[in-house]
């Protein structure tokens, strides 16, 4: 039997080039044992970067068949999907 946890990661309030190395390696730790949930209310500040990897690890864990979600996403965090023209890539995954 395969134990499969659930991971939820709260992303700080600015997530710039220097946040970035951390919660990549997150991801990848968790992306590999089950279904993770990155919470977004209290994000002041995202790096388009961030976005992509994001989407990214999207796409990794339906590769491995488990949920990615973006959830409570703050306005900020809507605001520069918007601004970027991802609002399509991550309509499948934004909660609230």
């Amino acid at each position: 039997m395969v134990y499969i946890s659930s991971k939820t990661i709260a992303l700080p309030a600015v997530v710039d080039l220097d946040a970035l190395d951390p919660i990549r390696d997150e991801l990848i730790e968790a992306l590999d044992s089950g279904p993770v949930t990155l919470t977004c209310a209290g994000v002041e500040r995202v790096a388009t970067n961030a976005l992509l990897m994001f989407l990214s690890a999207a796409e990794t864990a339906r590769q491995n068949h488990f949920a990615f979600a973006v959830a409570e996403p703050s306005e900020p965090f809507r605001a520069a999907v918007g601004r970027l023209g991802l609002g399509a890539q991550f309509a499948a995954i934004m909660e609230g």
